[in-house]
């Protein structure tokens, strides 16, 4: 019988391949305006784009976020070049969602990861609502070891599953269960929507939970509601008719604000290159997540995925030079470097 979990898996890639839609290009980033220096009082060469992140020092604040896992050679080797690709730069990296561990025991190889990452922040994934379907915490801490990761992402995806034919879609009470496995889990707990975005009551229900760590991951990229249309087999348009919902990440960024002294506060979700990084950290994210722009790279080589992460992080540092921030620091929740609009 068919694994679906593992099936899944290229389903979703081969939608983003044939689908350009899928990336819905909204550029919700690009109403934001930064004051430029003319005169930034610091050399372009001395700008300082590091950073840290679950006790590791990154070369910038970039994570590689959840794409995919299975038992597909296409599948493995994707996730092995995007780690070694982030070994080679200097950036965290997040795994797809490792139910699929759980249906097809082969898979766990593409999941195996730290040989080719030992000195960057490998992050773990699985589905919350899972938790309402019988998965248990020792299956959890068995994902986290698999890894050998530094935490583990629990994806909070309710119109994902209400689109998708399978989808599980009761979330009940899950703020209880995931304040049960973040107090038994070896590694801390992160919270992620997958491109709705997080509201201030989700971040709420999470820090109640005993959740620290949250990645917003609004609209305006990658559409999973899209993608998951195009795996129903009936004549209903709910994917396409909900695949711009939700929270726009730089919404739900500013949304996030009062709670940075609580938590600390993922950007992804549309970022497409180093100015929207920049953007992100200036509006309080530590992290900025980015998957679309590293998947085709991905799927060539550990070479091509690091060529376009050094591109970015050339964008990163010019736009800090550009606004006269010498570090990363500098950059981290400062309003002053926004353009205030003339009223």
């Amino acid at each position: 019988m068919p694994d679906q979990t593992n099936d899944r898996k290229l389903e979703h890639i081969r939608a983003i391949e044939n689908d350009p839609l899928t990336d819905r290009s909204k550029q919700y980033f690009d109403a934001i305006r930064l004051t430029h220096r003319a005169l930034p009082e610091i050399a372009l060469g001395e700008v300082n784009t590091s950073c840290s992140f679950l006790g590791y020092d990154l070369s910038f604040p970039l994570l590689i976020s959840s794409m995919t896992g299975g038992d597909h050679k296409l599948v493995k080797t994707i996730n092995r070049n995007l780690a070694m690709a982030a070994q080679k730069t200097g950036v965290a990296m997040a795994v797809g969602s490792q139910r699929v561990l759980f249906t097809n025991p082969a898979s766990r190889e593409s999941f195996e990861l730290r040989e080719f990452a030992p000195d960057v922040p490998l992050i773990g994934n699985l589905g919350a609502v899972q938790f309402n379907c019988g998965m248990t915490a020792e299956q959890a801490q068995f994902a986290v070891d698999c890894l050998n990761a530094d935490a583990l992402y629990l994806h909070l995806n309710p119109l994902q599953e209400a689109v998708q034919p399978e989808g599980d879609t009761d979330f009940s009470d899950l703020g209880e269960k995931i304040s049960r496995l973040a107090a038994q889990l070896s590694v801390p707990v992160m919270l992620k929507e997958v491109g709705s975005g997080l509201s201030p009551a989700d971040i709420k229900l999470g820090l109640a939970a005993g959740i620290t760590y949250f990645d917003v991951a609004g609209c305006g990229g990658t559409s999973w509601s899209r993608i998951e249309s195009h795996r129903r087999r009936d004549n209903v348009d709910l994917g396409i008719v909900f695949q711009d919902w939700g929270i726009p990440t730089p919404m739900a960024l500013k949304m996030a604000n009062n709670y940075l002294d609580r938590a600390t506060i993922v950007a992804s979700g549309g970022l497409r290159d180093g100015i929207d990084m920049v953007k992100s950290v200036i509006l309080g994210a530590s992290l900025c997540g980015m998957a679309a722009p590293l998947l085709k790279p991905a799927m060539q080589s550990a070479d091509a995925v690091v060529e376009e992460i050094e591109k970015i992080k050339t964008e990163f540092r010019t736009a800090m030079f550009l606004l006269g921030a010498p570090d990363v620091a500098t950059l981290f929740n400062n309003r002053s470097f926004l353009l205030e609009s003339a009223s």
